[in-house]
């Protein structure tokens, strides 16, 4: 007589719950793996971080460019909560973190090319979203509050942040922050 399996020696389906930390582990990973290796990195790299198979990677993010605007799109989120629980210096320090941590999309944030305008445009509408969160902090007569030089001092510090280990690339965010006297809380990631 045959014994089928029962239900019981199967792992649960957790279905919903298990796509979103799929998705948030595949968004956590390409942030890594894009710091290491640029955006050239193969996805296998980031679903193999991540602990997935690169089919549930292609249910989440159909190509390259969905994974890289997921990470854009979240390390603005996490800029913006910074926004409305820490100081101005509090926000700078994690939105510090973020350039070091993702120095592979500088470029991307700073790129004209044509087969990229897609994300580009989408990446200039994050950059107004951490410009309005900096902004609310900016109290009368701040030095960087007149027109556009609190993105002009982003765009230096992220110029800066090169580097082969992410501490090489806090260090010189935090020379080029001092250079332009502002004052930087701590250099991490927002935790909500």
């Amino acid at each position: 007589m045959t014994q089928h399996p029962t239900n019981e020696h199967r792992p649960a389906n957790d279905g919903p719950k298990a796509a979103a930390r799929n998705r948030a582990a595949l968004i956590s990973a390409a942030r890594e793996i894009y710091a290491e290796h640029g955006l050239d990195a193969p996805l296998s790299s980031v679903a193999r971080r991540a602990g997935v198979g690169q089919g549930v990677l292609y249910r989440h993010f159909p190509d390259r460019a969905a994974v890289a605007t997921a990470v854009l799109e979240e390390n603005v989120r996490q800029v913006e909560k910074a926004a409305e629980d820490l100081t101005f210096a509090g926000v700078l320090g994690v939105m510090t973190w973020h350039l070091t941590e993702s120095a592979a999309f500088i470029g991307l944030l700073h790129a004209d090319e044509a087969g990229r305008s897609g994300v580009r445009a989408y990446a200039l509408a994050l950059s107004e979203r951490v410009e309005r969160a900096l902004r609310g902090h900016l109290r009368d007569g701040h030095r960087l509050g007149a027109g556009n030089d609190l993105m002009l001092a982003v765009a230096m510090v992220s110029g800066a942040v090169t580097g082969p280990t992410r501490e090489e690339r806090e260090r010189r965010a935090l020379a080029a922050w001092r250079l332009l006297d502002v004052e930087v809380g701590p250099v991490r990631p927002f935790e909500e």
